[in-house]
């Protein structure tokens, strides 16, 4: 097993480093943003039954609610791995997502504790940071038992060793900033809006997002196991609520992440659209945009050739990470040309970040600062 593990690691690595960062699949930009939303469980598994409260079923209604609104959305496709009471394995949730050439996952979930405990977190795949978020993946996992032929499909998981999660998170290297961002602002909506207690955004290794290529969240929409907080969950007033503070964050994310106009700075400026006329080339004060390109545990030499012909391509080390960027600017209309020309020239999923004071904001952030 281990031997099995380390092979799988060291071919992984070298994979990401050298196809998929260096050499994502080409593909035109698309018009359409495709959230693929995952109603956590279902059919045969009931997920947790807290207070005697189905996770199936609250997960259900939160998920349908949520896509009901996206729907609502010009120019947001949504799918969904099931709309009813069955049972969908894990690797199928991720195939459909994949097959969806999805910018979004989204899995929700209600957590269950032998405690009072309650609030709500959000997971993106990684090492589990602590005892607590292995035994939350744990939980979320032990579904594979319920798959037929689990033992071929999952034959190098176990579901109780640490060890078996570094290979799933390799895969997830790329996308792990944009899930960081979305499930913070899911975070921040559950927070602000709805005043939940906020237990953070956490890194765990569940399956479910192992197998997706896309930005992926995991949300824990609080725990059925409290005695107010299971009774929240399980009224429509309540649903509701948490449906709409997963829609605003899925839509403040589009917005941050594949921003193509100038559209939404009339709502973070006073000056309205015909202070967007005037300005062509709004320059943020303190605020430094670029295009991230791909992201990797492999350094790779700047030199256009290693970036289908873009110059000027920069790298920094982040963590354990290289992040490759193009362009360094205050300046949105040129930072969004040059996305435009990363997306023309092989990287569709590139995406804008933003800095402010040696810090990394959402673009959203960044367009409520000053113009200078």
């Amino acid at each position: 097993m281990r031997t099995n593990l380390l092979n799988l690691f060291v071919l992984i690595t070298i994979v990401i480093g050298f196809s998929q960062n260096a050499y994502p699949c080409t593909e035109p930009p698309r018009d359409r943003f495709v959230v693929v939303l995952d109603a956590g469980h279902g059919g045969k598994d009931t997920g947790n039954i807290g207070n005697g409260y189905r996770e199936k079923d609250i997960a259900l209604s939160i998920v349908l609610k949520v896509g009901a609104e996206l729907e609502k959305q010009e120019g947001v496709e949504v799918v969904y791995t099931r709309d009813s009471d069955v049972f969908i394995p894990l690797e199928k949730r991720g195939e459909i997502a994949n097959n969806a050439n999805a910018d979004l996952f989204v899995s929700v979930h209600c957590n269950a504790h032998s405690s009072q405990a309650y609030g709500t977190e959000t997971f993106v795949l990684g090492l589990h940071r602590n005892e607590t978020n292995f035994e939350v993946a744990k939980r979320e996992n032990s579904v594979i038992y319920l798959e037929e032929n689990y033992e071929v499909t999952y034959s190098d998981f176990d579901i109780n060793s640490p060890e078996s999660f570094i290979g799933l998170t390799i895969m997830q290297e790329s996308y792990l900033d944009q899930s960081i961002i979305l499930a913070d602002l899911v975070q921040k909506k559950f927070t602000n809006n709805l005043k939940r207690k906020n237990r953070g955004v956490k890194q765990a290794g569940f399956i479910v997002l192992h197998q997706t290529y896309m930005p992926s969240v995991l949300i824990e929409t609080g725990f059925l196991t409290n005695d107010h907080e299971g009774a929240f969950l399980n009224s429509t007033n309540g649903r509701s609520k948490i449906a709409g503070a997963i829609t605003s964050a899925i839509m403040d994310y589009s917005e941050s992440i594949n921003l193509n106009t100038l559209s939404n700075i009339s709502e973070h400026h006073p000056e309205g659209n015909a202070g967007i006329e005037q300005r062509k080339d709004p320059v943020y004060d303190g605020v430094t945009f670029k295009v991230q390109l791909a992201a990797g545990s492999s350094k790779l030499d700047t030199k256009p050739y290693n970036f289908k012909g873009l110059e000027n391509v920069m790298r920094e080390k982040e963590g354990k990470l290289f992040k490759y960027y193009l362009g360094d600017t205050s300046n949105y209309m040129k930072i969004q040309e040059l996305h435009q020309r990363a997306q023309k020239q092989g990287y569709p999923s590139s995406y804008i970040v933003a800095f402010k004071d040696g810090r990394k904001i959402t673009v959203n952030e960044a367009l409520k600062s000053k113009l200078k």
